[in-house]
């Protein structure tokens, strides 16, 4: 018997050190991804699409547009209603995103063309690579950097500076110094975006990827063409072209998942501004090829304005946020004032950078508002656009946000218009007459910052092509001598 307990105990043992060896193998091999999950930086990548409305987005209640991509990730994510962009057009709205600051502050107030236009709207040629510029920032921070699709922060001449020194690792751009085809601007910049974020898995990443998607010109796919031919000609066209910006995000957040990145992966969805207007038949083609502003029939929600207007059909877009176990799932902020000049603080926040002690941002930090704790905002937000009146909806030149109450202003200052924005969303009810008082002081507010801002662009951000003497006139002057 004793023999017998003997071998017993020992065979006990063997199967006790046994299991305590494999349960020891078995942390050993999940440690390193259980690990990386607590130590490693969270990759952050931010999808602005271009030109799309509020209401450009099934869930928010087009009765004709279908984006199941985005409408999941709104599901799996949050969804915020009081998000503006800080221009009604591409350039400075892109800006503002780029060195959280109005862009009124590099007298960025039109979008980038040609010295000529610049000149004459009082631009510089393209944004200061020397100023601020997030992605250098995570350079520093030790993430790989990536930017594809449009760019547009700048005019290409040849001194122009290029991606890398704005702080890309990587790039592939339309409107930028590496041109890709912009009649599959939104494929192609997802290619790109997709084998950048396979090739830095294995460490924190940032990514731009900025679509086309509904910008003119139009370039239907024949698969969504199909999908949607129980639609007039217009609506057809448009909500292709929709969707497939919502397949782009859609291939995005799949591959997250797919190489296990998800969880560690904050990914936001935007647009620069609200929606092109819908132009006559004669622009049923665009000058360079594709289809025109005919088919631009993007929808706001019912909110006045389009592009080019400081109303909130043209400021207000949609903002979708994701990173699962990090973002409450499902949940639409209502309240949250947030604005695109809160994005770089926040993407700072997220990744642990410190702000820069030299620098100032705009924005505040909307951190508390992404983990479902809101936002109380504490910084105005303010408003410039040169771009005249030629619509009945883009007169207001300078506007701004001060807690429920924004104010919009014309060019001669003797126009404008007062909303509670709480109470009253879409801009209907212009309280100046019953409350002038707090439209005064908006009124000074917005114009003391107007009075802040340079006068002139800066010398750095202008092309020696200005300075140069067009052949024509240099053999006028041979003719005179």
């Amino acid at each position: 018997m004793k023999l017998n307990l003997s071998i017993l105990f020992c065979i006990l043992m063997a199967i006790s050190c046994n299991l305590s060896k494999a349960q020891q193998k078995e942390q050993v091999l999940s440690a390193p991804s259980a690990q990386q999950k607590v130590n490693k930086k969270p990759n952050i990548i931010f999808i602005f699409a271009d030109d799309w409305g509020y209401g450009d987005v099934s869930a928010h209640g087009s009765t004709w547009i279908k984006t199941p991509h985005i409408d999941k990730m709104i599901s799996e994510g949050m969804d915020f209603a009081n998000f503006t962009v800080n221009s009604p057009v591409c350039s400075p709205s892109r800006v503002a995103v780029m060195t959280g600051q109005f862009p009124a502050r590099q007298s960025i107030h039109q979008h980038f063309q040609g010295w000529k236009a610049h000149k004459k709207r009082g631009m510089p040629d393209w944004m200061d690579p020397k100023d601020m510029s997030f992605p250098r920032e995570f350079q520093k921070a030790g993430y790989a950097t990536g930017h594809f699709g449009k760019w547009h922060l700048g005019w290409r001449s040849k001194d122009a500076p290029i991606e890398t020194d704005y702080g890309y690792d990587e790039y592939a751009t339309f409107n930028g110094s590496k041109t890709i085809e912009i009649a599959k601007a939104g494929s192609v910049g997802v290619d790109y975006a997709e084998a950048f974020i396979k090739k830095h898995k294995d460490e924190p990443f940032f990514v731009n990827l900025w679509l086309h998607e509904a910008h003119t010109a139009h370039y239907p796919l024949d698969k969504f063409m199909d999908e949607f031919n129980n639609l007039d000609e217009k609506k057809q066209v448009y909500a292709s072209i929709i969707a497939e910006g919502d397949e782009a995000v859609g291939r995005i957040v799949k591959l997250l998942e797919e190489l296990n990145l998800d969880e560690n992966t904050l990914v936001v969805f935007s647009t620069d501004n609200g929606p092109e207007r819908e132009g006559p038949e004669k622009e049923k083609t665009h000058k360079g090829g594709g289809l025109g502003k005919y088919y631009s029939v993007g929808e706001t929600g019912g909110l006045k304005g389009k592009k080019r207007s400081l109303f909130a059909g043209g400021v207000r877009v949609p903002f979708v946020a994701k990173w699962p176990t990090v973002i409450p799932a499902g949940v639409v902020d209502k309240t949250s004032v947030v604005t695109a000049v809160d994005l770089l603080p926040t993407f700072f926040e997220v990744a642990g950078i410190e702000i820069p002690a030299n620098y100032q941002p705009d924005g505040e930090s909307m951190w508390s508002a992404l983990k479902g704790e809101g936002l109380n905002r504490t910084k105005p937000i303010f408003w410039e656009w040169r771009g005249g009146s030629k619509q009945d909806y883009t007169w207001p030149t300078l506007g701004v946000r001060d807690g429920d109450y924004k104010l919009v202003v014309d060019v001669s200052g003797d126009k404008y218009e007062m909303y509670n924005l709480k109470e009253d969303w879409k801009e209907e009810n212009d309280l100046v007459a019953k409350n002038p008082e707090k439209a005064e002081a908006l009124l000074k507010l917005v114009n003391d910052w107007k009075a802040s801002l340079p006068t002139e662009p800066r010398a750095s951000c202008m092309s020696f092509v200005r300075n140069k003497v067009p052949k024509s006139k240099k053999k006028k002057k041979k003719q005179k001598k």
